[in-house]
């Protein structure tokens, strides 16, 4: 296997179409898995990973050639995430989803293995502990989100979100707290 060529970012800042494109190639996967395990619905996940990079079409110039984009990209997908949770839009949208839109239910119902009722639970745990994060307070879901479904450091973060590290860590042992209190009050 080939080691992956060098992405050009002093190309990407002058918004040359070629190096915009590797960059979303290069990022498109990664981004659309935070934005759709923030949003929780697929069709929001593919309206909101367009908007991220259109911003970033825009903020290319403001990138800094000489630092990972990584940070920058999850930064701004993090910030179009927060702008639609707090539209009324999202709320409308996540009251009228159907099974396509809510990938809990629609595994839940079946997985085509030996033990039905198994797969069945464990759906309906992953759903539960799915809709228990998207009950999170905002700064509590992003950094769930991004510790355990992105494998990011507090360091990765605190640069995302804008904090310092100790907040982070704050932010999350507070969300895991939370998180339990939650699932307990569920039975899970």
């Amino acid at each position: 296997m080939g080691e992956e060529p060098l992405l050009d970012l002093e190309a990407v800042r002058r918004r040359d179409p070629e190096a915009l494109g590797s960059l979303f190639d290069r990022h498109f996967d990664r981004l659309f898995a935070v934005v759709h395990r923030m949003l929780g619905n697929r069709a929001a996940a593919e309206d909101a990973i367009q908007e991220v990079f259109l911003k970033v079409h825009r903020g290319a110039p403001t990138l800094d050639p000489g630092r990972d984009p990584g940070p920058w990209l999850t930064a701004i997908a993090v910030n179009v995430c927060r702008d639609r949770w707090r539209s009324g839009a999202n709320r409308l949208e996540r009251a009228s989803s159907s099974i396509e839109g809510n990938p809990g239910l629609r595994e839940s119902l079946t997985r085509g293995t030996h033990d039905p009722e198994r797969d069945l639970l464990a759906g309906e745990r992953v759903a539960a502990v799915q809709a228990a994060i998207r009950g999170l307070r905002e700064p509590h879901r992003e950094v769930i989100l991004l510790r355990e479904y992105e494998g990011l450091g507090y360091e990765q973060i605190a640069e995302i979100v804008g904090v310092n590290e100790p907040a982070v860590r704050k932010r999350y042992s507070r969300a895991l707290e939370e998180l339990g209190a939650i699932l307990k009050d569920k039975g899970l």
